[in-house]
């Protein structure tokens, strides 16, 4: 599995893991299963509708259709980069810039998808990941995007720890790390630890909240990577102070 780094404006690198071709495939699945289910269910209830008009029928199929057609774009303009199947496999779509994905770039790998992936069943979007380095295929070259894995790398504690060194010539990003106190830092490392172990997105955005509620920090950066440079940015500082004592 091949790792992505991500430089964002704030100068900061972010690394995932590309998401595997296996669990893109999953996910795949599981959103067919899930339009699926939804065909079938809207299906039933047309068929009850049996002594209805022609244009009532045809006016509940296209409620079927229309759907299934906008399904990915629109989850994923809602869900942050995440169809259900992506949910469910820890999956999300990334700008290779750092940036947010909008919704030109959603709809983009949208369009380019009904060719490589409805009109030949996937084999083009399979093929083009499996070339490309980065995991993307067509559509995701076209808007500068990928598919990354939100899976922990290593959800050990060295993995959190080590967060926390300051590599040789390394310049803070937030200047307001300096105003955490040490037992503030250490319950953040504790909780970050504890989050990306469990993948407890909700206690990832609530300890980020706090530390942005004491620190006044105002960044588009995720949740995770967010706490991270936070931890290495406050390292900095008390390295800095403790080489003036």
């Amino acid at each position: 599995m091949s790792t992505i780094r991500i430089h964002t404006t704030q100068n900061v690198v972010l690394e995932y893991e590309a998401a595997s071709v296996g669990d893109r495939v999953v996910a795949q699945l599981l959103d067919l299963l899930v339009m699926g289910l939804w065909a079938l269910v809207l299906n039933f209830l047309i068929e009850q509708l049996s002594n209805s008009s022609d244009e009532h029928r045809i006016l509940a199929y296209a409620l079927i259709s229309a759907p299934l057609l906008v399904y990915h774009p629109v989850c994923e303009v809602f869900f942050n980069g995440q169809s259900l199947g992506k949910h469910l496999r820890h999956l999300k779509v990334a700008r290779l810039d750092g940036s947010r994905p909008g919704l030109g770039d959603y709809l983009l790998r949208w369009l380019i998808g009904l060719v490589e992936i409805g009109m030949t069943f996937g084999a083009l979007a399979l093929v083009a990941t499996l070339l490309n380095g980065r995991g993307q295929r067509l559509g995701d070259m076209a808007a500068g995007t990928t598919v990354v894995s939100l899976r922990p790398r290593t959800p050990d504690v060295q993995a959190v720890t080590a967060e926390t060194q300051v590599p040789l010539g390394y310049q803070p990003v937030f200047q307001q790390a300096a105003l955490l106190s040490d037992q503030d830092v250490t319950l953040v490392r504790r909780l970050l630890h504890q989050a990306t172990k469990r993948n407890d997105f909700l206690l990832l955005n609530e300890v980020a909240g706090k530390v942005k509620g004491v620190t006044g920090i105002q960044t588009d950066l995720h949740d995770e990577p967010f706490l991270r440079t936070i931890l290495r940015d406050h390292a900095y500082f008390a390295s800095r102070d403790s080489a003036h004592m």
